[in-house]
């Protein structure tokens, strides 16, 4: 037992990989992502200054570039069950 895998955690929590239970909830309710993704980047340009907000906005595009979440097999319902 490593409760340092993810494998560890997410049999425990979820019951299959969190990148797969991600996406499931994107596709059902991709509205309620877009609106909270842009409360957070709001609540960041409120708290933090332009520099900031760039580099994290670069650091975000790097990451959806390379596809993070969704490498892999394309997106199905209930994927991993």
């Amino acid at each position: 037992m490593n409760i340092f895998s993810y494998k560890w955690w997410w049999s425990r929590i979820g019951g299959r990989m969190w990148t797969y239970i991600i996406r499931d909830t994107w596709h059902k309710f991709e509205g309620l992502w877009i609106i909270g993704l842009i409360a957070c980047g709001a609540i960041g340009a409120h708290f933090c200054g332009l520099p900031d907000i760039l580099k994290a906005l670069l650091i975000f595009a790097f990451g959806y570039i390379a596809g993070h979440l969704f490498w892999g097999k394309e997106w199905q319902e209930g994927q991993g069950k």
